[in-house]
């Protein structure tokens, strides 16, 4: 008889990994960081349970975009109030909140429930070269 192997909380180890996005293409990039975001780069991952490690993105606004996406590339928003949905293109986005951008291209890679909320919260994105995490001791990820 073959028994599925689930983790528990002591099998669980996290690491943290920074990747620098400067040159990357966005989309490349946001799928890799998701992956390990989920553990899916764990031979142990088991989907339904909280096993990815933390990622530090810096140079967020150094990425790389293909074709006509700088400009035809919108993010929406809305301030919930009628005639209150704003809009802005991927290259002012860039120039103002480079975070965001990252934020949203992983955002859409992972579950959209209480599990995915808690993911995204190991994602720690900046627009230029430092960040504050060296307490955790981040690795180069490959």
């Amino acid at each position: 008889m073959d028994k599925t192997f689930i983790p528990k909380a002591s099998d669980i180890h996290r690491e943290w990994f920074v990747v620098d996005a400067d040159g990357q293409i966005l989309g490349r990039l946001a799928g890799k960081v998701a992956g390990v975001l989920l553990g899916k780069h764990k031979p142990t991952f088991t989907p339904g349970v909280l096993m990815g490690d933390g990622v530090i993105v810096i140079n967020a606004q150094k990425i790389r975009v293909t074709g006509k996406k700088l400009t035809d590339k919108i993010y929406y928003r809305h301030s919930g109030y009628p005639g209150g949905l704003k809009s802005i293109s991927l290259r002012d986005q860039l120039a103002k909140h480079p975070d965001r951008v990252i934020r949203a291209a992983v955002w859409g890679m992972l579950p959209h429930n209480k599990r995915g909320k808690q993911i995204i919260k190991m994602l720690k994105v900046y627009a230029g070269a430092e960040h504050k995490h060296t307490g955790q001791q981040p690795k180069p990820l490959a």
